[in-house]
């Protein structure tokens, strides 16, 4: 029985990656297109740090607050640095990460890339099997 699962093991490698400046409605539109309420926002150069944007950020900041989807830019409501998780990562780490930090999802990267994202759905229902 195997006891230890990794990030990497169970993360989706289905994700999309947008630029910050690119609006609301663009992210809503890969979003749908994509089937995923995650958006990686890239770096704007090598010294800065990858963003995130959730479904559930604009629904708060600009559905909530009656803004435009076309006059709010990604940049505006993502968060940034994001929180991420090496893929060596044990998977119960990963579970008290989110816990400790309100968070629903994490990128997995390693060497400045993004490989994949893990979210509780990716840690519960791909690693259950290996816990019976």
């Amino acid at each position: 029985m195997k006891t230890k699962v990794n990030a990497k093991e169970v993360m989706t490698q289905s994700f999309v990656k947008l630029d910050g400046m690119q609006t609301v409605r663009e992210a809503l539109n890969a979003m749908k297109e994509n089937n995923t309420q995650v958006i990686i926002v890239n770096k704007r150069d090598q010294h800065d740090a990858f963003g995130i944007l959730l479904l559930a950020d604009i629904a708060k900041q600009v559905l909530a607050k009656d803004r435009s989807l076309d006059r709010v830019n990604i940049y505006e409501v993502m968060s940034k640095p994001v929180v991420s998780v090496p893929p060596e990562m044990d998977i119960r780490y990963c579970a008290r990460l989110f816990d400790k930090f309100g968070l629903s999802c994490a990128p997995v990267i390693e060497s400045e890339e993004v490989l994949g994202l893990v979210g509780y759905q990716e840690l519960l229902m791909k690693a259950f099997d290996e816990f019976e």
